[in-house]
């Protein structure tokens, strides 16, 4: 939110071709996180079959429609510029995908600790402050969503304690991850307008496909 608030405060002071250039900046970032986080996979096809399998689900239930019928009625009702909806999904899930928020959240459930999810918290605000100055305040919305995720994980921390002793689940839901960043990449270069909100559902399906997985035969060699 302060990020957002310093991005916005400075916004009418910059020459548009730099909002341009800092989108730009944002979008290539983003492919490449997103590049990074896909490489942590043990088989491609996992995140790749779970993003086409969560992409039509997520559509079938609407969820890129109803984030996008939020934003804007968020827009109508505290005001904003052209693309206010656009970079409230981009945002939201940039800030939320990823195993630092999972993990942040269970370290400050079980230990208290808020190590991780302090770095996570100086990362998203950094990045808030380019979105706002390039994108306007729609990037001021997503920290209700980071909230409504950050929230019920800390709380079930203890239930959801296995996921960061699996690797293997860890690992295939960073990588569908991965991929939604780089959709939200090519969105912010304006290379592909790609309803990323509807892939969400994938990254549960990329949970299940590692479960069934099991553990690798490393990870069951150093088990014994």
């Amino acid at each position: 939110m302060a990020g957002g608030l310093l991005g916005l405060a400075g916004r009418e002071h910059l020459p548009s071709t730099y909002k341009d250039l800092s989108q730009a900046a944002i979008g290539i970032g983003t492919l490449a996180m997103g590049v990074k986080m896909f490489l942590s996979t043990r088989n491609p096809l996992v995140p790749i079959g779970s993003l086409i399998v969560g992409e039509l689900i997520g559509h079938l239930l609407g969820f890129q429609a109803g984030i996008e019928a939020f934003g804007a009625w968020a827009q109508a009702a505290i005001g904003g510029g052209e693309g206010f909806s656009a970079v409230f999904v981009a945002t939201s899930i940039l800030f939320c995908v990823g195993p630092m928020t999972l993990l942040g959240c269970l370290e400050d459930g079980l230990e208290g600790k808020i190590h991780l999810l302090g770095i996570k918290s100086a990362l998203d605000g950094v990045s808030s402050v380019f979105f706002a100055a390039a994108s306007g305040p729609g990037v001021l919305l997503s920290a209700g969503t980071v909230l409504a995720v950050q929230t019920p994980l800390t709380l079930g921390a203890r239930r959801l304690r296995f996921l960061a002793e699996q690797r293997r689940i860890l690992d295939e839901v960073t990588a569908t991850g991965g991929l939604i960043l780089i959709a939200i990449g090519l969105n912010l270069l304006d290379l592909k307008a790609i309803p990323t909100a509807d892939f969400i559902p994938g990254l549960v399906l990329a949970g299940l496909a590692g479960w069934e997985l099991g553990p690798s035969p490393s990870e069951r060699r150093g088990e014994k």
